[in-house]
């Protein structure tokens, strides 16, 4: 006769359903003060300049319904507009210099890293990301200032002729900045991608040069194609950084000469607190977010598309 199946006794099922129960709310438990503090300190900050970007406000006195017309004042005002595009001309710099040169750096410093010179290259290259950004800017506006150091270089070599003030000059301030960007950024995209160099399985390297590739076929077969993660991490940290710039140009430029270098982060800073127009700065502020998760979702998704 057939043995039948062996249950589990009626009394021990309550008391396995009340230590999972236990176990989630131990969980819960953990994870509501971060839950919280997000809320608190994230949420709540979105939900409160969604809510005056709907009113005309000083900040201090009563507030005026006026619906979407500050968003409409965003994209109709030559001064908010242009802004915007700055924003987008920065990615360039602070986004497509860094991260080409970062992937020829990170190339190089590989192949030579049993030397002493790689060691120093990455030091120095991380170098920006531990000096403030305030005192970059500092330093670099006396580098570029009209009796700067990089003027003083182009006269040396016979290039006074193209001398000039970099930033305060309307055809070259915003390319300027940019470099400043660039030069902080470069560092930790070159970090990044040389992290993610070193995941990759030499033996791929040992038979690309076993068919015959050279130098260039390896990095354009092997090496970028292994580092779409890493690069996608280095573009979403920097055309963030590009949109959202703010320490670099205030230090540098303040924006000008006239709105040259005039960007979002500057623009809500100057509509806040100089102009009193809370309302429309907040109205900004929910573009400038919309289009930072609006350009850093589809990297993300290139990248998960990437891994399948």
């Amino acid at each position: 006769m057939a043995r039948p199946f062996a249950t589990q006794p009626a009394h021990r099922r309550p008391a396995a359903t009340k230590l999972r129960g236990a176990r989630g709310l131990a969980g819960w438990l953990f994870v509501i003060p971060a839950l919280a503090f997000y809320a608190v300190f994230v949420l709540r900050p979105i939900a409160l300049t969604f809510q005056y970007s709907m009113y005309e406000w000083n900040g201090i006195g009563p507030s005026t319904w006026v619906g979407v017309a500050n968003y409409g004042k965003v994209f109709t005002d030559p001064d908010l507009f242009n802004s915007l595009i700055n924003a987008f001309e920065l990615i360039v710099f602070f986004s497509v210099i860094p991260v080409v040169l970062g992937l020829a750096i990170a190339a190089t410093i590989r192949r030579i890293a049993a030397s002493r010179l790689a060691l120093v290259a990455r030091t120095v290259l991380f170098l920006p990301q531990v000096i403030p950004l305030v005192a970059a800017g500092i330093a670099w506006s006396w580098l570029l200032a009209s009796t700067g150091v990089i003027n003083q270089l182009l006269r040396l070599v016979g290039l006074g002729g193209v001398t000039r003030a970099w930033l305060g000059d309307f055809a070259t301030a915003l390319p300027a900045v940019g470099m400043i960007g660039a030069w902080v950024l470069l560092g930790l995209c070159t970090l990044l991608l040389l992290a993610g160099m070193s995941k990759i399985d030499p033996a791929l390297y040992e038979a690309a040069r076993l068919d015959g590739a050279g130098a260039w076929r390896e990095f354009a077969s092997i090496t970028v194609p292994s580092l779409r993660q890493e690069i996608a991490v280095c573009v979403t940290v920097t055309v963030t950084a590009a949109l959202a710039s703010f320490d670099i140009i205030y230090i540098a430029t303040q924006g000008g000469p006239g709105n040259t270098t005039m960007v979002p982060g500057l623009q809500i800073f100057y509509l806040a607190f100089f102009e009193r127009q809370v309302g429309t700065a907040s109205a900004l502020a929910v573009v400038l977010m919309v289009l930072v998760i609006a350009c850093a979702l589809p990297i993300q998704w290139f990248a998960k598309d990437a891994n399948r």
